[in-house]
Order: C-alpha cells, then sequence, then structure tokens
C-alpha cells in the first residue's frame, strides 16, 4: 500500500534537513521544524584544583580562571576548555559529544526511510517454500555461517599483525567498518541484484527482493530448500561482506579512509554483484556451465586482479620500513588461525547441506591448506636458509583460497595436490609481482588470493568427479575430456577482465575526486592517528 501522507513530508523534511547538514549551515530553525527541543552542549562540572585526563589521552591540569587547550590528533586546531571562576571549574564541551545535527539526522531519516519503505516488507509477500525445511542443515548452516563471518575480525588480525603499528588501527577499522556497511549494502539492494531472477545474465533487479521482500524465515528458497530463506541470505551477506575486504591488503598504508568505504561500495555493486549473480545466481557464466563451489572466481580471483590494479595505481609505499614490517607475529598468526577454522564454514558451509558433501569438503580444505603450508615452508626453507613464520602462514591461506572453487567437487587426495600447486604458484607469484613487477602489494593478497583462485578454478576441469557431486562434472583426469577446462577458462578470463575494468574506473574516480592516496607526511607519521585518533600500542 502506499506510504501515508505524514510519511511522506517526514521523508521530505530529512532529506531537506540532511540538505541543510551538507550545505554546512544548518539552522536552529531547521531543527525546529521537526518539532526537537532545542539542544544545549553538556558540561562537566570538576572540583578545584582542576586536573582531567583528556579522552585524546592527555593530561590536562590548571586551577580556577585557567585557558586550557588540548592538542586535536586528526588537525593542527585546538579545542579550548573555558574554566570559570568560582567554587567550581566548569569546563565546556568540546568535541567528545556527538553533535545535535548529526544525531537529529540519523534519527529522522531512520524514522522516514523505515516507515516509507515498510510496504515493500509486506509479511504476507513471502513466497512458497521450494523445499522442506531441514532441522540438520538449518543447525549447520548456522555454525558455518557464524564461522564465515568470524573470517572479518580474523582477517583484521591477520593484517594488523603483518603491518607496522603505526597502521594497524587503520586496517582493523577497515575491516570492522566495512563489515557493518557491505553488511547493509547487502539488506538493501546486493541479495536481490545477486539472487533474483537473472536479467541478461548479468544482474538481476534491485527491487525483486528489495530489503529481502519475499525471503521468508520459515520458508526455503529454490537456491537452498532445505533451510530458512534468510538463512541463505544471511549466508551470502558474509561472502558478499568480506570479498571486498580482502583488498584492503593490497592498498594497505597508503588509501583514504572515504576512499575505502567508496571503493568498497562501488566494486560491491559493479565488480562482486555481477560476478555473484553470473555464477551463483543463474546468470549467463552458470549457463555456460562454469562451476565455483566456494569462490574461486567470484571471491578471489576477482579480488587479486583488483589487488594488482589499486596497488599499481596507487603506486608504492613513499615510506620502507627499516627493520621488519610485521608489528606483531604473534597476532598475525592468531588471526590466520581465525581465517583457517573460518574457512570450514566458508567451503563445507557452501555444500547448503549438513551431508558427506560437506565433510569431504571440510577434510579437502584442510589438507590443502596444510599441502601448501609444508610448500612455503620449503621454499623459504631453501631459498632464505629459515623456515618462517610468514612462509607458514601464507601458504596454509594459499591453500585454502586456492582449494576453495574445487572443494565441494573433488576427493582428498586431489585437495592435497591442488593445495601444494597453490603453494607454488603464489609463493613465486610474489617473487614475480613484487620483486620483478615492482607492484607494492603490501600484504600479496594478488598472489595468495588472485593466482591460487585462478589455479583453483581450472584445477576444477583436471580433478572434478561426479562421483563425488553429481551436480558438478568429470575433470580431464577422471575421463571429462577438456571440456570442463575450456568452461573453466571462460570463467576465470571473464571474471579477470571484469575485475580489471571495474576496478580501474573506480580507482580513476576516487583520484579525481580526491579521495585515493593520503598525503605523504600522514603516511610517514601513520594512518592511525591521522584518520582515527588512535594508536595500537601505547609504548
Amino acid at each position: 500500500m502506499p506510504a501515508s501522507q505524514p510519511t511522506l513530508r517526514l521523508a521530505t523534511l530529512a532529506c531537506a534537513y540532511g540538505v541543510t547538514l551538507l550545505s554546512g549551515t544548518p539552522s536552529i530553525a531547521a531543527v525546529e521544524a521537526f518539532g526537537f527541543p532545542k539542544l544545549s552542549k553538556p558540561s562537566l562540572s570538576v572540583p578545584n584544583p582542576l586536573k582531567v585526563r583528556g579522552g585524546n589521552r592527555g593530561t590536562i591540569a590548571g586551577g580556577t580562571n585557567s585557558p586550557l587547550s588540548v592538542p586535536d590528533l586528526k588537525s593542527s586546531t585546538k579545542s579550548a576548555l573555558t574554566v570559570s571562576a568560582g567554587g567550581t571549574d566548569e569546563v565546556s564541551a568540546g568535541p567528545t559529544p556527538p553533535k545535535a545535527k548529526t544525531t537529529i539526522l540519523i534519527l529522522v531519516a531512520v524514522l522516514a526511510v523505515t516507515k516509507a519503505l515498510a510496504s515493500t516488507t509486506s509479511l504476507s509477500a513471502i513466497a512458497e517454500s521450494a523445499g522442506v525445511i531441514s532441522a540438520g542443515d538449518t543447525a549447520w548452516m548456522l555454525v558455518a555461517s557464524s564461522f564465515v563471518l568470524a573470517m572479518t575480525p580474523g582477517l583484521a588480525l591477520f593484517e594488523a599483525g603483518l603491518l607496522r603499528s603505526k597502521n594497524t588501527v587503520s586496517i582493523i577499522a577497515q575491516c570492522l567498518s566495512g563489515l557493518s556497511l557491505l553488511s547493509v549494502l547487502w539488506f538493501f539492494c546486493g541479495f536481490s541484484l545477486c539472487f533474483g531472477p537473472t536479467d541478461l545474465g548479468i544482474l538481476s533487479s534491485p527491487m525483486d527482493h528489495l530489503m529481502l521482500k519475499g525471503v521468508g524465515w520459515s520458508t526455503s528458497l529454490a537456491a537452498a530448500p532445505s533451510i530458512p530463506g534468510v538463512l541463505f541470505a544471511s549466508f551470502q551477506c558474509m561472502f558478499a561482506a568480506i570479498t571486498p575486504l580482502l583488498v584492503t591488503g593490497a592498498f594497505a598504508e597508503r588509501l583514504k579512509f572515504k576512499g575505502f568505504l567508496t571503493f568498497s561500495v562501488l566494486w560491491s555493486l559493479l565488480c562482486y554483484y555481477p560476478m555473484c549473480h553470473s555464477v551463483w545466481g543463474g546468470g549467463w557464466l552458470a549457463q555456460k556451465g562454469v562451476l565455483d563451489f566456494a569462490g574461486g572466481i567470484v571471491i578471489h580471483a576477482i579480488a587479486g586482479v583488483a589487488s594488482i590494479v589499486t596497488a599499481k595505481m596507487l603506486g608504492p609505499r613513499s615510506t620502507k620500513p627499516d627493520g621488519p614490517n610485521e608489528s606483531s607475529m604473534p597476532i598475525a598468526a592468531a588471526g590466520a588461525g581465525l581465517l583457517w577454522m573460518g574457512w570450514f564454514g566458508f567451503n563445507a558451509g557452501s555444500s547448503l547441506t549438513a551431508g558427506g558433501l560437506a565433510a569431504n569438503t571440510l577434510l579437502v580444505s584442510h589438507l590443502a591448506a596444510a599441502a601448501g603450508s609444508l610448500v612455503w615452508t620449503a621454499l623459504d626453507w631453501t631459498t632464505q636458509g629459515k623456515p618462517t613464520l610468514l612462509g607458514i602462514l601464507n601458504g596454509a591461506l594459499a591453500g585454502l583460497a586456492g582449494v576453495t572453487p574445487a572443494s565441494g567437487f573433488v576427493h582428498a587426495p586431489s585437495g592435497l595436490a591442488i593445495g601444494a600447486l597453490c603453494g607454488l604458484a603464489s609463493y613465486y607469484g610474489v617473487y614475480f609481482l613484487k620483486d620483478r613487477m615492482g607492484i607494492d602489494d603490501a600484504l600479496d593478497v594478488s598472489s595468495v588470493h588472485g593466482i591460487t583462485g585462478i589455479v583453483g578454478s581450472l584445477a576444477i576441469g583436471l580433478y572434478a568427479a561426479t562421483a563425488i557431486n553429481p551436480d558438478g562434472a568429470n575433470g580431464l583426469f577422471f575421463g571429462g575430456g577438456t571440456s570442463q577446462l575450456v568452461k573453466q577458462g571462460l570463467g576465470v578470463a571473464v571474471g579477470c577482465v571484469w575485475s580489471l575494468i571495474t576496478t580501474f574506473g573506480i580507482m580513476k574516480f576516487l583520484k579525481a575526486a580526491g579521495m585515493a592516496r593520503i598525503d605523504d607526511n600522514v603516511e610517514a607519521a601513520g594512518i592511525d592517528i591521522s584518520e582515527h585518533g588512535e594508536a595500537a600500542y601505547q609504548l
């Protein structure tokens, strides 16, 4: 049913008020137009003599009538603290309290938009169930979704431990804020664009499942007939959130935070969603017979290409560490451990059932990780003379990323072989891309994820067996000939080219808008203090 006149008026007022805020000249009259009381700044009373420990980790000491100030970590300006005379010193609040105009805008926008869109998510619009919901499958997918969610903080810890201490807060902030932003984007339109009825084989309409319209909690979808529709949407949400975040490891220590947020949204809309729909949503690559069980093409290959493009267009870091680059290898190891465990939900959860396929996929994934780790250890030992912890971790992640597309189509020996091949390919990929081509991919995303995603996707054409998964195909080594290998090559080529084009366009836009690279002085000082006003370690 159409939105009521009061609702439309409220939405219009919210938009109008938002314009006044963006113009930088909001007025009291605009606030009062919404019927909100005029807000006054809060004050803090402390006894004499005045000694305040500020929120910016600085100590301010003074007596009555002493004008005090503290430096703002985000700019060169100072926030004055005015002290009044008398037995009690009254300090007017600086930038710490939330601004009234921002709070009002958020509240009004939430109320107006939610009310205006309520008619699009009618509870009576839930589609009929595509199958009988299984309690066992539902329980497993709840666990698997939680495992994949844990991969994002795992990624944040892994990357933070491998970066310099002055940039660790920034990478964690990017990962966790990206998780929030991309989850909301997925709820509004992402799921609909990826898993709605196909339109030209590239995208669905954003209106088909706008705000998960028609996705039930007690009914299932055709893509996952034995679990609730909202659970399938939640599981896929974790994939959609972490995929753009993989690229953070490539442009780490260089990209502005607002540039990161813009990149994440645009790259999701222009690159990830079309590829997800093309392969997993019944789009044209799926119709061509391209297989990707858990994201070799849809996730790792396109993220790897995006990493090369962003690192190349941003240029190398202007400051190089004098000693080791890693701020904390134990933190990196803890993050890698979370990723390893989370990958069981990532790959085995993609079976969407709690049965033999999920069990086999888990084993295949684990063996591939072990093989990749051993290969990197052996190569480090023979080339550098020492087995490094970094090599052990990178090798395991390379094996996991590489086996991802094939994990639900191959048996354990094939998984071991794919993991070893991906460990070898990624190790030499780091040497070629970073040392020979000079691309400053800070955390080697292009090799550990990109090259391995390509190798693993092609390996389906060699190792896949319908005895493992009847919905798959037989590869070359199992009597299927080269037909599936050709199809996989098509999928890899399309994914890489699409990622190259879209990422290049997005980076050109960010550079033109002044949202790309941070200033040299900010890079030298560290992004943590300059962009977030926080430090990872108080030494």
